[in-house]
């Protein structure tokens, strides 16, 4: 990939107003990072505000030679906003014009800079919401959800990020802008909403959203569920479910998370616990009535020392927050952490969490767990210091420890963070050539020079008529 030209910047800035050409280095440095422990190197950032800006910045980008490496809030966990050899970071976070909202369909088109949570604010007064809710919702864009098909804790009900996209705008390669889908159904011809969506900025970059509002439901029942183990724990989520119960979410975290939470929030988590499973059932009160009493009654039966029913909405949030500050808690046990996001077999859950506590045990480390139970999506959590080189090389071996396991019991590489840089070499655990060539084909026919994004979600030689090899290597000093 070509390093820019000493001119860059002065082109760029004769596309944008000075400010939003960013080239002093202390600057590019804060660029070089996203939320995981990858780091980068940002040749130069670039924060347009159209989709005018944006395509004439491709188009450049283009003549250049430039790589493109499309940016929301920088709060990914795959790497995937990384910027590798000095490519240009597009930042998009100008862009957070909610454009337009449709009651009817319910519908709204967003920028790519919308965050979240604010998004869902911005229509609570007609009782709707966006239903897809990551923990940093309060941060992280939409865009950049659309990018991973971020998740949350409610999508076990209610679906991932593609589940509520309708429609894209995305400016492609040379700088052409191409509308895909929209708010009616069954648009014709073939659906390259799905190709965008989840694809890491790897074949354009999204300027317009079209995403589906949820009616909010008219009744809730949120409760914190106790055990004396963690097997008691995931049987109980594993029973709900065989009862014929899809509760909107079902969230687990073990004892050593359960501790650092505690500790950081105060929400009265019992710290005798071995680990807590919260559920939250919404919808008509008979329907969230019959789904509390299939909770109580299975919890009972799994051993649940206390079931706690938030009793109101000030306690509800309570107990999210919890729940939604876990990240931000293991500040108390060490200064950084590796976050793994593999999906495992519901009926796995327990086979393949008492494996990561041999995995802990293994490397002499410490692996927190607070996860999406109720859709088998793990997120185990290594808490160590990376001044450590000892430590740092422990941590990746179980890394990839982890990562086996969890394909081993018929589980996959990623449920919400995507693949990025962190699991692009770990591809060929769940793909074969043929899979990966089929992809680096679909990549290629948007992004034929392998200008956006390069370096992420496939493996180094799996481009469309070339080998792929088992495992690639990246960039010197990128990841951990």
């Amino acid at each position: 990939m070509l390093l820019r030209p000493p001119s860059a910047a002065d082109r760029f800035r004769a596309l944008l107003d000075d400010e939003w050409v960013i080239d002093a280095p202390l600057e590019r440095l804060l660029y070089g990072r996203d939320g995981s422990i990858a780091e980068g190197e940002a040749g130069l950032v670039v924060l347009p505000e159209t989709r005018q800006e944006v395509s004439a910045c491709v188009r450049l980008a283009a003549e250049l030679g430039m790589a493109v490496v499309p940016r929301g809030s920088g709060t990914g966990l795959a790497g995937g906003a990384v910027p590798l050899e000095g490519a240009l970071v597009l930042a998009l976070s100008r862009m957070t014009r909610i454009v337009e909202i449709d009651e009817d369909v319910p519908c709204a088109w967003v920028e790519p800079g919308v965050l979240n949570l604010d998004l869902s604010e911005a229509v609570r007064h007609l009782g709707l919401h966006y239903a897809p809710d990551p923990s940093s919702q309060a941060a992280c864009s939409i865009g950049g959800n659309v990018s991973t098909n971020a998740g949350g804790p409610h999508c076990l009900k209610y679906g991932v990020t593609s589940e509520h996209v309708l429609g894209l705008e995305v400016v492609l390669a040379a700088g052409e802008v191409l509308a895909l889908g929209g708010p009616a159904p069954d648009a014709p011809g073939y659906d390259l909403r799905g190709l965008v969506v989840g694809s890491e900025g790897t074949v354009g970059v999204v300027t317009e959203i079209c995403v589906r509002l949820t009616p909010n439901p008219p009744a809730v029942y949120t409760a914190l569920c106790d055990f004396a183990s963690v097997r008691a724990a995931g049987e109980f989520v594993s029973a709900v479910i065989a009862e014929g119960v899809v509760p909107a979410a079902m969230e687990m975290m073990d004892e050593v998370m359960i501790a650092a939470v505690e500790q950081f929030v105060g929400a009265g988590l019992p710290l005798d616990a071995a680990a807590v499973v919260l559920v939250e059932a919404d919808g008509s009160p008979a329907d969230v009535a019959r789904q509390a009493a299939v909770v109580q009654r299975v919890g009972r039966a799994h051993g649940a020392r206390m079931i706690r029913v938030a009793a109101d909405e000030e306690e509800r949030a309570l107990l999210w927050k919890a729940r939604k500050s876990a990240f931000g808690a293991v500040a108390r046990v060490a200064p950084n952490y590796y976050l793994h996001d593999c999906v495992v077999p519901r009926t796995r859950l327990v086979e393949v969490l008492e494996e990561i506590g041999r995995i802990a045990e293994r490397h002499d480390l410490v692996i927190m767990n607070v996860f999406h139970a109720g859709d088998g999506n793990l997120h185990p959590l290594i808490a160590f210091d990376r001044r450590n080189a000892d430590q740092v090389a422990r941590v990746a071996a179980a890394g990839r420890d982890i990562i086996e396991a969890c394909v081993a019991v018929g589980g996959v590489l990623s449920g919400e963070h995507g693949i990025g840089l962190e699991k692009r070499d770990y591809m060929p655990l769940t793909f074969n050539e043929d899979d990966l060539r089929a992809q680096a084909c679909a990549r290629d026919a948007l992004d034929p020079a392998g200008r956006f994004n390069p370096h992420k979600v496939l493996p180094g030689a799996a481009r469309c008529g070339e080998a792929v090899l088992e495992a690639g290597h990246l960039p010197e000093g990128t990841w951990l």
